[in-house]
């Protein structure tokens, strides 16, 4: 006799971080209140039932999708920053990755997905604030600790106010973001970002950590 089977409906064929990749991406490009399910469905080649099992509504999709970011954002700024290079070529290396995002190739400039979307619906939405908040909080703490760090090594002048040197890197980052969609081409940013290390880290011939010269 054969048995029928009780299985019902198909197995999970989705990938979920690559469609909140994509969701983001569309989220990205025209902002939060401009993209719907349907903008999102033909993104990640799924239906509005499997967006609704899978994610929920459009708000919690975003949600995921920014909280999917800042942990990759979190990720590559850690990995920039390592202690094991000097802190000039760190922050270096998080505005160029930054300037790569924001200038994505063959497409149109579109800054950064935390701030050209939910510095938007921060105003309305407390868990969009919260988590604006917390995201530049954390971006000021990272570089915080590595300029204190550069300032045991001599890279950083210790009579430098690291919180202040940490926050003027972050805004450098906000200004590179926005600038961006604004129409600033990417060597004018660079400039930019160049200057910012400059007051930073201090003349380029001087950010080297100091060596013994005892014998």
């Amino acid at each position: 006799m054969v048995q029928k089977s009780t299985k019902r409906g198909r197995p999970c064929a989705y990938d979920a971080d690559d469609a909140l990749a994509r969701a983001r991406d569309v989220f990205w490009q025209v902002g939060y209140a401009a993209t719907s399910l349907d903008d999102i469905s033909a993104a990640t080649g799924m239906g509005r039932p499997s967006l609704y099992g899978a994610f929920g509504d459009k708000r919690a999709l975003y949600l995921a999708a920014l909280q999917h970011y800042q942990a990759m954002a979190g990720r590559d700024l850690r990995a920039a920053l390592a202690p094991e290079q000097p802190v000039r070529e760190g922050l270096r290396l998080v505005y160029d990755h930054s300037l790569a995002l924001y200038f994505p190739a063959g497409q149109a400039a579109r800054g950064c997905f935390l701030i050209g979307t939910a510095v938007t619906e921060a105003a309305a939405d407390p868990h969009v604030r919260t988590a604006l908040a917390d995201g530049f909080r954390a971006l000021d703490r990272a570089f915080e600790d590595r300029i204190r760090l550069a300032q045991r090594t001599g890279e950083v002048k210790k009579t430098d106010d690291p919180a202040a040197l940490a926050k003027l890197a972050s805004a450098t980052l906000y200004f590179l973001a926005i600038r961006a969609r604004t129409g600033e081409t990417r060597e004018t940013l660079e400039a930019v970002a160049t200057s910012a290390i400059d007051l930073i880290c201090g003349p380029a011939d001087r950010g080297r950590p100091t060596t013994s010269t005892a014998r």
